[in-house]
């Protein structure tokens, strides 16, 4: 299929990113493209402004703040940029190890970090990652500009809290504290697949967080501190609803999310007391 007819505007500046939004809910904003020209093809979106913000500089940064800070991605920095890049490994090793899962190279050239987080695929890699680390996505629009904490983000399937009129500039994900450990791991019929689950895990001292990918409507975050290891399985699934589709059913999904949540929580210990 083919796109349905649309007025594409390129603005170089981000103030008139914003205005050219201001038109109403019927405008969506390209970055990489690679979640939204899919939806365009197949009719499943037809805005009637598209407003490509690849003209604005300044949004490809990826930038360490502060000596203990955490890592800012730009709207138009590239997943395979993110990937490659040394201070990103060193400051919140979980970012790479999850954008290694992300589909194909083709892909990861073209596609952008934050564009997949405001998205809103609870399939997708990077938004369970943003929510397990506690990130956030700085926002601008016609009020200027507001920071939405990762867990106030996702409201529901592709639906995010990011208004029809504001352009996500960037992502924060914190820094990996000293002593700390992260994994990654899903589970795909084919590399580059969207996950039939997948698992980001972060453990600091006591503290064990799980987020899960492809078992929920959003991507969910379970906190599983104190549990045994033997138990964490099923303590998890406790906070979880997984369902069938045409890929895996509910029970194949469950038995998924039992040893992926002890093979990333055993990852990220041996991580931390490896430091």
């Amino acid at each position: 299929m083919k796109p349905a007819p649309f007025e594409y505007r390129r603005p170089g500046t981000l103030a008139d990113a914003v205005a050219a939004l201001a038109g109403g809910p019927d405008t969506k904003v390209l970055a990489g493209g690679q979640s939204l020209v899919p939806l365009l093809s197949m009719r499943l979106a037809s805005p009637r402004v598209l407003v490509d913000i690849n003209a604005i500089a300044g949004l490809d940064t990826i930038e360490v703040e502060g000596e203990d800070g955490g890592v800012r991605v730009g709207a138009l920095a590239r997943h395979a940029a993110v990937l490659a890049s040394a201070d990103v490994r060193r400051v919140q090793p979980l970012v790479p190890l999850a954008l290694a899962h992300v589909a194909h190279a083709t892909i990861r050239n073209r596609g952008t970090t934050v564009g997949s987080i405001v998205h809103a695929d609870a399939a997708a890699e990077m938004p369970v990652v943003l929510a397990v680390l506690g990130g956030s996505v700085d926002a601008v629009g016609p009020s200027g500009r507001r920071t939405i904490a990762a867990a106030d983000l996702f409201l529901g399937p592709l639906e995010s809290s990011l208004a029809h009129d504001e352009i996500a500039v960037s992502a924060y994900f914190p820094a990996l504290a000293p002593g700390a450990g992260v994994a990654f791991d899903e589970i795909a019929r084919r590399h580059g697949d969207y996950a039939l689950v997948g698992a980001a895990a972060l453990v600091d001292g006591e503290s064990v967080k799980v987020g899960y990918l492809s078992v929920g409507d959003v991507p969910t975050v379970v906190d599983l501190s104190g549990v045994a290891e033997a138990d964490l399985g099923e303590a998890a699934l406790a906070h979880l609803e997984p369902g069938d589709d045409i890929h895996a059913t509910a029970d194949y999904r469950a038995q998924l999310v039992r040893i992926l949540t002890g093979r990333v929580v055993r990852s990220a210990r041996e991580m931390a007391e490896s430091k």
